[in-house]
């Protein structure tokens, strides 16, 4: 199974750390941010990786020549889900997504290849654990779920933490269906909504994954939880990455 890892942004909120170099170039417990994340792939023995990237791209080909790279130049201008599908054309067999800002375990990955569903998210159940000292990132910010019945039935920031059964980490598996059918509700909304609002965001462009997600999720399209229970965190201030490099070593 391909991996994409999506890694266009410049990660603003972690600055000066992403001053002269992308964000997933951070280095915590003497390993970049990328080189946590593709070692998690490979140990599941994934080792085809797209790259999507955009702020400084070139720095990551030159350290990275064995990845396939695709380029948003226009990341300046749209978000996370536009980014992701600058990849569509390696999506046919289905593929492992994940942000770049995230550090994680083999564990995620091998509990999500372990999955038979179409499309599964990675959740932690752990989550409120990890927000105990993220003051400048606060628990609102998280993208949370809610699962009933084994499914589930929303993902969003504003959701209830007491109706959260955890927060999306940012890796997903999508199988062959449901890589098919996250790219024709993509190109669905992009005929109904270029240029105009889309759910929470102003303009489609600028849309998070999460949105559409939860838009084939109203759809009637099927995805389930899968529980990582803490083996993950996030890096997306200052203060996330000085608390990785405190914690991450343990934890992993």
């Amino acid at each position: 199974m391909r991996a994409i890892i999506i890694g266009a942004g410049r990660g603003q909120r972690l600055m000066p750390t992403t001053a002269d170099t992308p964000k997933c170039f951070a280095e915590v417990q003497g390993q970049r941010i990328l080189d946590w994340i593709v070692a998690a792939l490979q140990s599941n023995g994934i080792s085809d990786i797209c790259f999507i990237g955009g702020y400084q791209i070139d720095k990551v080909k030159a350290e990275y020549p064995h990845f396939t790279f695709r380029h948003n130049t226009e990341w300046k201008h749209n978000n996370i889900l536009h980014s992701l599908m600058y990849a569509e054309d390696l999506m046919d067999e289905g593929f492992i997504c994940s942000y770049s800002d995230i550090l994680y375990t083999p564990k995620v990955i091998e509990r999500l290849l372990g999955s038979s569903d179409e499309i599964g998210l990675a959740i932690d159940s752990y989550w409120l654990k990890r927000y105990q000292e993220r003051s400048a990132h606060p628990a609102t910010d998280a993208e949370k779920v809610a699962v009933q019945d084994g499914s589930i039935m929303k993902i969003h920031r504003e959701l209830d933490p007491n109706e959260t059964e955890g927060e999306y980490i940012g890796v997903a598996r999508f199988g062959a269906e449901g890589s098919r059918l996250l790219r024709e509700s993509f190109q669905r909304c992009s005929e109904l909504y270029a240029g105009s609002p889309f759910r929470e965001s102003p303009v489609f462009e600028k849309a998070y994954l999460i949105h559409l997600l939860q838009e084939m999720i109203e759809n009637g399209i099927g995805m389930k939880p899968i529980d990582i229970a803490g083996e993950y965190m996030e890096i997306d201030t200052q203060q996330d990455f000085e608390l990785a490099c405190k914690h991450w070593q343990s934890e992993a």
